[in-house]
């Protein structure tokens, strides 16, 4: 299955090397490039992509706003953040408002792959690093939760952490995909959270969990 992957960035050496990187996988096709976000919105209303590459900072609509105007417009198309190494403070608010994960704009391709791959499945791919920054405000969970994970879920929590969906972890463990659903609402309701994202989170700050 081929999908259609928008480009939002003010930097056209940016855009074009992103294009390039795209265009040497067949399950990708560039559904069009836009400097700034007012153009995004244009596109997006138009071309109905499956995923978007965000810059932050643009001209006339930055990336944040245009979030904010996709999700005011209750539009949800997984967004990527095309971020620098000085923007932590953005890419946070980034992904509060919904977006599934961030790229360097020097990322790999084989980052750039995996990233988008995981994005078009709904999932969320965070570094550890960034998670505790996203969930340090909140109030942290009591030490017991660290106890009351059962063995089998801290496993499910690890795959969880790396990446794996539901199916691989299923398969993997040898038991229904059902039964991994089931067994992260419970590992949710321990840890007090609502999210797979706020789990890993969590479970990193209570080192349940280990990269």
């Amino acid at each position: 299955m081929v999908h259609d992957v928008l480009i939002v960035d003010d930097h056209f050496v940016v855009r074009e090397g992103l294009k390039l990187i795209l265009e040497t996988n067949d399950s990708f096709r560039i559904a069009g490039e836009a400097e700034n976000g007012e153009v995004a919105l244009q596109l997006i209303e138009e071309r109905k992509p499956d995923v978007i590459l965000m810059d932050l900072n643009m001209p006339i609509l930055s990336g944040l706003e245009t979030i904010k105007e996709l999700n005011r417009r209750k539009i949800s198309i997984p967004i990527i953040i095309l971020t620098t190494y000085n923007e932590d403070d953005l890419m946070m608010q980034g992904i509060e408002l919904g977006a599934k994960g961030y790229l360097l704009k020097d990322t790999n391709r084989e980052d750039l792959f995996r990233t988008i791959d995981t994005a078009i499945r709904g999932e969320t791919i965070i570094s550890a690093t960034l998670m505790k920054k996203l969930f340090s405000t909140k109030q942290p969970p009591s030490q017991q939760s660290k106890t009351i994970l059962t063995d089998k879920e801290k496993s499910i929590l690890q795959a969880a952490a790396k990446g794996n969906r539901n199916k691989d972890i299923a398969m993997h463990m040898g038991i229904a995909e059902r039964t991994v659903k089931a067994h992260l609402t419970n590992i949710y309701n321990k840890l007090g959270v609502n999210s797979r994202t706020e789990a890993v989170a969590v479970g990193i700050e209570l080192e349940i969990i280990h990269f």
